[in-house]
């Protein structure tokens, strides 16, 4: 399985709308870039969320939540959120929204 289809149109569904959104192709699965930046995405079956590192630890403290970690070496920041954890709709949402907060946070990179 590459990636999860459905949770990405989900994942797409949740960031419509929004201005400087882009959709790429990256490590197996699909990324979604605000402004530039990483923001979220979809691996395997999880949603990478990119939350920042002040939510960092309190995040990994929530159900099916784990450490971003394909390559061997974690991203502090990051969070693999596993299917359980955005069943709701409401939950993919929040996450989604936590991560638009961090991204919007950033410096915006030019194209």
């Amino acid at each position: 399985m590459a990636y999860d289809e459905r949770l990405a149109a989900r994942v797409r569904s949740a960031m419509a709308r929004r201005r400087g959104v882009a959709e790429k192709k990256m490590f197996g699965g699909v990324g979604f870039l605000l402004g530039g930046n990483m923001c979220c995405g979809v691996w395997k079956e999880f949603l990478i969320a990119r939350i920042g590192p002040g939510a960092y630890d309190d995040a990994l403290e929530q159900t099916d939540v784990q450490q971003f970690d394909i390559t061997g070496r974690p991203m502090r920041g990051w969070v693999m959120v596993g299917p359980e954890a955005v069943r709701a709709e409401g939950d993919l949402r929040s996450w989604v929204q936590q991560c638009i907060t961090f991204t919007r946070s950033l410096p915006a990179k030019s194209a």
